[in-house]
């Protein structure tokens, strides 16, 4: 979801090494320093000054349980289970006794390696990338640790020491569990660096033996996320918020709410009005009964259309900024044999994810505790912190299991966790609150993927090949005025032109423009971020000059990348399984679709079935993944899967629209996702690999809009270029 841009991972050594401890006298705790990582990022000064158990990487208890401490959120891709892996792998751990929390509250342990390790975050697909030495290295000098424990308790060399399953055996007969050794081994030197395993010696790492850590408390119900959590004494609030983006509040009549059974309190907040009650059904009778006229002088009051036509507008002016130039696009364009020339709209699109915003704040003595999906953890504790009346170092974050992101819970401004802090402290800290939001204040309270619009033209010379291309972007900056904004560098935020700057296909004469448009409207990074359009232009206008220079878009594909090796092999593999070239029964049609994101490459050939009345269905996606080394082959499927799915629905039906400037969708009614009869039958291949691993959260995503589209134009020869394609028919 964020763009973070990767940083080189240091490899850990001993000097690296920040603490072994025993865990309440009894354990061994590990944890790693990565240098600099406090150095800068939104809550350096809020690192405790001790590790304890609950800041380091891993612990073994007493009884043999190994406790994995994730420095990254998991909202369902699997990171926890990615990560356990990890450890499981070195440690030659029993996977059954393995479990996973989320961790926060020191970016010098937890800061994201890939993005240089200032900050503690989850996005861009980077956790894995981030993850995969420093977990590796834990888990084998903890292991590197109980053998020299068992060796020095049986006065047997440690070469003759063997570990499996969670045991520490001696061929002597003598057996101890890591339970049994934990204490001594905290008490040992830490060896200085451990080897690692080779790729060959792996019997988790690619297999499928490790199975996600999450699934059966998922299965059964047992799972709790924040909106399940319940301590004692908690009240529940729900906030009013401004009808219009940007209005305030003018006045409050809160005698009818205050009246409500069940109500505590009623409290203006920094971006509403909270009603506080004992019980959910209460707040939200509460808030319906609140009286509020809101100041709108400053509200976005513009509607969809509005706002698309101004962007059309600007694009017919000079762009705000350059984004890449090469060669003489203006001369080529002049020489050409046949010029193409298409727009492309794309609406507001909301997050959607199953459990909508919420979060827990209580104070305990002078410690503030905040429950939620925190996405960016060091930012959110300096935002509870000042909330709160508080410094960094007392605020502590309880990381929970998140059903789903996708972007929304990685915000600047750090909405619902701000607002859980200001509503306990608005009682006195007499209880502890949490903040629900509901469907409806989810889908309506902003923090959307950006409108966008793209005009493209591209020149073909007389054999059908692309000499020259223009393309211009119009959106909303996703970085500007927040925290990130210095990843604006020359007037463009990379998140409006990724996919389309440094696109792999090879034009020699190339020029991307970008102009920043403001609206009332927040946006932010949704799963995927610029490639969520930009990865649709690309795709479906080189699928068009394919058409126009009369080749097989394959074959077409595969001249343009010649210089890109692991885009063509997915290509090439997704092409082979889809049986790419072979007849289709009456009917049926198919599409290809190729992108890189975040690092990892994927290719997706859609195969649709068209019906007598001229519409369609998905059928088959075909997909190729080249992720690097696939630490979970099973987790690369599903996300993949998923992100199919997750796609499909935003361009065939998804779409956020205002009528002056108030949000026309509040639920899965109006606002569309795929529903279950809709989803295809995805196939998918991972490319093997000996490259680090790189995401798959994300990367899935991209490719399907453009293979539907594509497969819809091989049948129809209709090209659609205003998303989602339910708006396309209906225009």
């Amino acid at each position: 979801m964020l763009p973070f841009r990767r940083a080189a991972a240091q490899p850990l050594s001993r000097r690296r090494f920040l603490v072994v401890s025993g865990a309440a006298g009894a354990g061994l705790t590990l944890a790693f320093h990565i240098p600099g990582a406090a150095a800068a990022g939104p809550a350096a000064s809020a690192a405790p000054a001790a590790v304890s158990p609950f800041n380091a990487y891993l612990t073994v208890a007493p009884d043999g349980t190994v406790t994995v401490l994730s420095a990254h959120l998991d909202m369902g891709q699997g990171i926890y289970s990615g990560i356990a892996t990890l450890v499981a792998e070195e440690l030659d751990a029993d996977p059954v006794a393995v479990r996973v929390e989320g961790a926060a509250g020191n970016p010098a342990l937890y800061g994201n390696v890939a993005w240089g390790g200032a900050a503690q975050g989850t996005g861009g697909s980077t956790a894995m990338t981030s993850s995969f030495e420093r977990y590796r290295r834990a888990g084998a000098t903890a292991r590197a640790m109980l053998v020299a424990a068992a060796a020095a308790e049986w006065k047997v060399p440690a070469a003759e020491v063997t570990v499996a399953s969670g045991a520490v055996t001696h061929p002597s007969g003598r057996r101890a569990g890591f339970g049994d050794l934990a204490a001594a081994a905290a008490a040992l030197p830490v060896p200085e660096d451990v080897p690692l395993k080779p790729p060959g010696a792996w019997t988790l790492i690619g297999t499928e033996a490790f199975r996600r850590v999450d699934s059966r408390a998922k299965a059964t119900g047992r799972q709790i996320f924040t909106i399940d959590l319940s301590l004692p004494g908690m009240l529940t609030a729900v906030i009013a918020r401004p009808p219009l983006f940007g209005a305030t509040v003018a006045s409050v009549d809160d005698a009818a709410a205050r009246a409500v059974k069940g109500v505590v309190a009623v409290v203006p907040i920094s971006r509403g009005v909270a009603v506080i009650a004992r019980d959910t059904a209460a707040a939200l009778k509460g808030r319906e009964a609140l009286t509020v006229e809101w100041d709108r002088s400053a509200a976005e009051t513009r509607g969809s259309d509005a706002l698309m036509a101004e962007y059309r507008r600007l694009a017919a002016q000079p762009p705000t900024a350059v984004a890449e130039r090469r060669g003489d696009p203006d001369s080529a364009f002049a020489g050409a044999a046949r010029t193409i020339e298409a727009s492309y709209e794309f609406p507001f699109l909301a997050h959607a994810a199953l459990e909508p915003l919420d979060a827990v704040a209580r104070r305990d003595g002078d410690v503030v505790e905040v429950w939620g999906g925190h996405q960016i953890p060091d930012l959110y504790q300096a935002l509870a912190a000042r909330a709160a009346g508080v410094t960094p170092d007392k605020v502590r974050l309880h990381v929970m299991m998140t059903g789903g992101g996708f972007g929304r819970r990685a915000v600047a401004d750090g909405d619902v966790v701000v607002e859980a802090v200001e509503c306990a402290r608005a009682i006195d800290w007499q209880a502890p609150v949490k903040v629900l939001w509901t469907r409806e204040d989810d889908m309506t309270g902003g923090r959307y993927r950006p409108m966008y619009l793209h005009t493209v033209r591209a020149a073909l010379d007389a054999a059908g090949n692309p000499v020259a291309w223009k393309h211009r972007i119009v959106g909303q900056s996703i970085l500007a005025g927040t925290p990130f904004e210095g990843m604006v560098r020359d007037g463009v935020d990379v998140t409006s032109v990724e996919g389309v700057s440094n696109t792999p296909y090879t034009l020699p004469n190339l020029l991307v423009e970008l102009t920043t448009t403001k609206t009332g409207v927040p946006v932010l990074w949704w799963r995927s971020v610029g490639h969520t359009h930009t990865a649709y232009v690309m795709e479906t206008m080189i699928d068009e000059l394919a058409a126009a220079a009369g080749r097989d878009p394959v074959e077409y594909r595969r001249a343009l990348l010649r210089d890109h090796p692991r885009h063509r092999a997915v290509l090439d593999l997704a092409a082979e399984k889809a049986g790419w070239g072979d007849p289709l029964p009456a009917g049926r049609f198919r599409g290809v679709a190729v992108h890189e994101s975040f690092h990892t490459y994927v290719a997706q050939v859609a195969e649709i079935a068209m019906d007598e009345r001229g519409g369609f269905r998905v059928e088959r996606v075909v997909c190729a993944v080249d992720c690097g080394i696939a630490v979970n082959p099973d987790q690369i499927r599903a996300q993949v899967e998923g992100g199919v799915g997750f796609g499909l629905g935003a361009v065939l039906h998804s779409q956020i629209t205002l009528t002056d400037g108030v949000v026309d969708q509040g639920n899965f009614d109006t606002y569309r996702v795929l529903r279950m009869d809709e989803m295809p039958a995805v196939e998918v291949h991972i490319v093997p690999s000996a490259e680090p691993p790189t995401g798959i959260g994300e990367p899935g995503v991209p490719p399907i809009g453009p293979a539907v589209a594509n497969a819809l134009a091989a049948a129809t020869g209709r090209r659609v270029r205003v998303l989602p394609f339910d708006r396309a028919e209906s225009a």
